[in-house]
């Protein structure tokens, strides 16, 4: 900017003048008011401290100060003197982030404290930013778990101070999602986003073209009306340079102002402040830039701070070169809008991160594997278990699911599901998790048993079935399905299904008996199927059984029973076991092929078809004979063992993915194939060596293959970490590119050693082209595309042509020196036996016609995240049908949600209201049927329930959607990005009311809208009247011209005798509603 350089050019003349020392002053008052000067480089003081709430210490270690010796860090520490620091001189002002530590001191303080807190934040002293209970991670955390975590803090901070967050400050992420930008900042509200952690070769070349703040469009189904002002930091999120740092501790030179006294050092800090000053400002655009003053835990003793900062100001600004000033985010934000610059665009992520050469911090995308997979599977029990909830009514005496919301609130800290903390934090988050399960899951009891409850009354009794769960299924651990039913009682399976549509599945639970037969709620009998239960899994159960709960299986297994359950949408349907040896369910045809076998082996008893090589039990060909997709396919596992850093000193470790060499695991010899057939599924059995066993499945029904792996422990008595990965490989000619989603949502173009945003130079050809993944990743060419889908968030890439690779599991031996200082190495223990961690995970994998994918990962995905809910009661069959329910849906039984459109969020607040939020699942031109417009029917969504207002309201629920778009900043860009207008749902005119409505059969003369913030309201006698004036007053209002509705518009709603709401959903977005119902 050729006015700045001009500006710029005498400080660096004042640089070298004589500076005169400063008299020394006769009272110790500074003069801390300066605001913005126009004209001149404006220095924006933000005091902060970054509060990780975990990750060398628990994060009440971290709150109280205790386990010392591992970190002297204490936020009570810093909460406690920053109060007085502030009222110490009013220009002061400080920021807080995790209101996991704010809400813990704040119940500790006394009316007088909170009234003095109250008034330092709404005169802005004080400012609340991110406003979540943590700082989230980007890459492995889902986008529902992160608006959830988010919405604790929102709200919680509204309740308290009627404040809404405006700041996005995502300052330790190891790297940014674009998931983030749109979704966890735009559509929260927030002007601005903040962060440090950026690609070392990116941030070298932002800094040459003054590229380093830019407005974030990182949606490319919205566009730039979806865009959000972002900045990163020149280094990181600490003072300009060493010479900063007050913290009673730190080694920086202080101002010492005092003539009377040695070491008087006035001028010398000036030009230090000075120089670091210009410095940033010859890298930034505009007149203003952001000095971060604080790092992590600083400010337990704010004085050393703030006098410091105290004295800056005061001399920087006699000496007049440049300003300096106490700050915000939010200031330093609009002083940004008010400059009136064009700002360059970004559209895609800043993912990979790479600090220094040979650096790339991807190895966190699988670290923990376990962890990663606990979180998942409580984060969709804690969605279901909401929903029943608000179906029972939420009972003030409990039990409640807010401590399982507090505990997956910790859990996507960027130091907590990454897998970067030390092992006992990452027990304590387990812990946690576990805590907060157990009493979700007597709600979950309490609720299934009322719900399923006939009461002639209406009201819930004290339920008495004894409702069990099994939350070790996944390690083939069940006590509630492995009962005698010998003796006569019959088992009850209750399956709830969390999506808004009906779902058929099956089922498979671990079963006692084998003369066991299923019946629906309607008596008839259900298909079935009996497998053994291998070897394998028995080991693994009873050993991780014994670790995890304490106790060994009482009794073992015989065979694994699966059948087909079919599940009204946001309901459950009910099926019986029952002992019959006349009756009973078919056993699976058993083959066992051996390595001297040249035989193909063709598994799948329905559409799908793998053709295995009997010889060596290698997967070789996929067939779909409804697509007739054929394509050659292998599956294999490899492993990259870890750098030790002997070299360079960067070793592979809980942060750095850096292999060194890559192998193959070939299968031991020989080869030991089992298939085991049945009506609804086939099983094909491998033990791939001693420490990896996999089974796939192929269901008769579905068009996709389900692989199950157990690996582990993986052993190291080589000396060698290993870091496991599976890969996939076809005939596909993806030509380097791929895709990969960000958070669960978008799916983003990825290309092989490549950026968009500059030239990238390969020294870590494998790492450096990792990439997170947490619903799927997909490679297509001309014709055809492979998609894979996981449970949990990993790593994965295309590393080559034709081939997807995952990453599994890790297990290594070296630190990577970024600070946990410990290595990656989980193990488990039973008294005094500890071995390597095994996981047990799945993923699944399907091929398509070209651009006919996109609906299986959309909805397949959908219950991979939200599994069937499954409970058990053993009772006796005729007792329950006669005085329970046979099946429960919360959707009128008419309708069900669009195949596009999900409930993410289903939840009963407080005074009657209730929360929900929907997604519409496609992005723009990703389906050809299924990117389109949706139309909800939010009435028929909650028949039983009596709405009395529904207000659409920003993503976390802490403001009005009308008040959150008046308040938005509308940036100026370099160039046309606008693109093509963005489609918005919405209130529509008259015409396009009949024709949409009409063409869903719906009655549209008695439905209500309404936009912005007024209300429609009256008896149906002039409901037609008033809607036809709204309507018309719209039009009138609107200019041709004017923009696409805005991403979640106010819906503000009387409902009095309406028959039904209709809404229309965009794409790809998550809309949040607040309800009032009538008790």
């Amino acid at each position: 900017m050729p006015t700045l350089i001009l500006l710029f050019l005498p400080f660096l003349f004042h640089l070298f003048s004589p500076i005169l020392p400063f008299p020394s002053p006769t009272c110790f008052a500074y003069n801390t008011s300066a605001g913005l000067v126009p004209g001149k480089l404006n220095v924006h003081l933000v005091p902060h401290s970054h509060d990780d709430v975990g990750w060398l210490k628990t994060v009440d270690q971290y709150y109280v100060g205790s386990n010392h010796s591992i970190q002297g860090a204490c936020v009570q520490n810093v909460l406690d003197s920053l109060i007085p620091a502030l009222l110490a001189d009013k220009n002061r002002k400080f920021i807080y982030v995790e209101q996991a530590f704010f809400q813990r001191w704040w119940r500790r303080q006394t009316p007088s404290i909170q009234t003095t807190v109250r008034h330092l934040v709404q005169s802005g002293q004080l400012e609340f930013i991110n406003g979540g209970m943590c700082m989230h991670d980007e890459a492995t955390a889902h986008y529902i778990d992160m608006i959830d975590q988010t919405t604790l803090g929102h709200r919680y901070l509204k309740q308290q101070f009627n404040v809404t967050p405006r700041i996005g400050w995502q300052i330790d992420p190891f790297g940014h999602s674009a998931v983030q930008a749109y979704l966890l900042g735009a559509e929260l509200g927030f002007d601005s986003l903040f962060f440090a952690r950026i690609d070392y070769q990116d941030r070298a070349k932002r800094k040459v073209d003054k590229t380093l703040e830019l407005v974030w469009q990182a949606s490319k189904t919205f566009g730039s009306s979806a865009q959000i002002f972002t900045g990163a930091f020149p280094e990181n999120y600490e003072p300009p340079s060493s010479n900063f740092y007050f913290e009673v501790d730190s080694e920086s030179p202080l101002v010492q102002d005092d003539i009377d006294l040695f070491d008087y050092n006035v001028p010398d800090r000036i030009n230090d402040f000075v120089s670091a000053a210009i410095a940033q400002a010859n890298i930034t655009r505009t007149n203003h830039i952001m000095w971060t003053m604080g790092t992590d835990f600083n400010y337990q003793y704010a004085h050393t701070w703030f006098r410091q900062m105290d004295k800056f100001i005061h001399y920087v600004n006699q000496d007049g070169r440049v300003n300096a000033l106490y700050s915000t985010p939010s200031i330093y934000t609009d002083a940004k809008y008010a400059a009136d610059e064009y700002w360059p665009v970004k559209t895609d992520d800043y993912f990979p991160y790479a600090d220094r050469v040979n650096a790339y911090w991807t190895g966190y995308f699988t670290s923990r594997p376990a962890l990663k997979g606990y979180v998942r599977m409580m984060s969709s029990y804690y969605l279901a278990a909401r929903q029943l909830e608000f179906f029972k009514g939420k009972s003030k005496s409990g039990p409640k699911t807010d401590s399982l919301a507090d505990a997956l609130a910790l859990a996507q800290h960027h130091d907590a599901i990454t897998g970067t903390e030390k092992q006992h934090v990452a027990n304590d988050y387990a812990k946690r998790l576990s805590i907060g399960y157990k009493e979700a899951e007597k709600l979950v009891a309490t609720s299934l048993a009322c719900l399923s409850q006939l009461s002639s009354t209406g009201e819930c009794q004290i339920p008495a079935a004894k409702i069990q769960q099994c939350p070790l299924l996944n390690i083939s651990y069940c006590p509630a399905s492995e009962v005698d039913l010998s003796d006569g009682k019959d088992l009850v399976v209750i399956v709830y299904n969390s999506l808004g549509w009906k779902r058929e599945d099956v089922i498979r639970i671990p079963v006692f008996n084998e003369d066991i037969f299923v019946q629906d709620s309607t008596g008839k009998k259900v298909e079935s199927q009996l497998l053994p239960v291998i070897d394998a899994s028995l080991s693994f159960r009873d050993f991780h059984t014994t670790a995890y709960v304490g106790v060994s299986p009482k009794t073992i297994p015989t065979h694994w029973l699966a059948f087909s359950a079919i599940v009204p949408p946001l309901g459950f349907s009910t099926y019986i076991i029952s002992s019959d040896k006349g009756a009973a369910a078919k056993s699976g045809r058993q083959t066992i092929y051996k390595s001297h076998q040249n035989a193909t082996v063709e598994v799948g008893p329905g559409n799908l078809k793998l053709i295995y090589t009997a010889h060596d039990g290698k997967l070789a060909r996929y067939i779909n004979t409804r697509t007739s997709v054929e394509e050659v396919l292998e599956q294999s596992y490899g492993f990259y063992s870890g750098n030790d850093g002997s070299v360079d000193y960067q070793a592979s470790g809980a942060y750095v993915f850096r292999p060194n060499l890559t192998y193959p695991i070939r299968p031991e010899w020989p080869v030991l194939t089992t298939v085991l057939r049945g009506p609804l599924l086939d099983e094909v059995h491998q033990k791939i060596n001693s420490w990896i066993y996999q089974v796939t499945r192929v269901y008769k029904g579905r068009e996709h293959a389900e692989v199950e792996f157990i690996i582990g422990p993986i052993p190291v008595d080589d000396r060698i970490g290993k870091e496991v990965t599976t890969e996939i490989t076809t005939t596909i000619q993806n030509d380097k590119r791929f895709y990969t989603d960000s958070n669960g949502r978008d799916f983003i173009e990825r290309i092989r050693d490549y950026r968009k945003d500059w030239k990238l130079q390969v020294n870590q050809p494998v790492a450096g082209n990792y990439y997170p993944i947490n619903l799927g990743i997909f490679m297509n060419d001309n014709t055809r595309e492979l998609s894979v889908l996981v449970d949990r968030s990993v790593g994965g890439s295309s590393i080559r042509d034709g081939q997807l690779e995952l990453m599994l599991h890790r297990r290594l031996l070296h630190d990577d020196s970024r600070g946990v200082d410990e290595a990656l190495n989980e193990i488990v223990c039973v008294q005094d036996e500890c071995i390597g961690l095994t996981i047990a995970g799945k993923y699944y994998l399907r091929i398509d016609p070209l651009g006919e994918g996109a609906k299986w990962r959309r909805s397949f995905g959908q219950e991979i995240y939200s599994p069937m809910l499954l409970a058990f009661t053993l009772q006796d069959k005729n007792d329950w049908t006669m005085s329970h329910l046979k099946t429960f849906s919360g959707i009128d039984p008419s309708y069900h949600l669009p195949e596009n459109v999900a409930i993410i969020t289903l939840q009963e607040l407080e005074n009657g209201k209730v929360l929900l939020r929907l997604a519409h699942l496609y992005e723009i031109g990703e389906d050809k049927d299924l990117s389109v417009m949706a139309t909800v029917e939010l009435r028929k969504l909650f028949p039983e329930k009596k709405t009395i207002k529904v207000a659409e309201t920003s993503l976390s629920a802490n403001q009005e959607r009308a008040e959150m778009e008046k308040k938005r900043l509308v940036w100026k860009v370099e160039g046309n990005s606008k693109g093509e207008k963005a489609l918005r749902g919405g209130p529509v005119n008259s015409a396009k009311l009949v024709e949409d409505f009409d063409s869903l059969g719906l009655n549209w003369r008695w439905s209500a809208f309404t936009s912005e913030q007024e209300v429609c309201e009256g008896t149906s006698a002039i409901l037609m009247t008033k809607i036809e004036e709204l309507v018309e007053r719209k039009i009138t209002q609107r200019r041709r011209d004017e923009p696409p509705e805005t991403i979640m518009r106010i819906l503000y709603i009387e409902i009095l005798q309406f028959p039904l709401i209709i809404l229309e959903l965009e794409y790809i977005v998550v809309r949040a509603f607040v309800a009032e119902y009538a008790a």
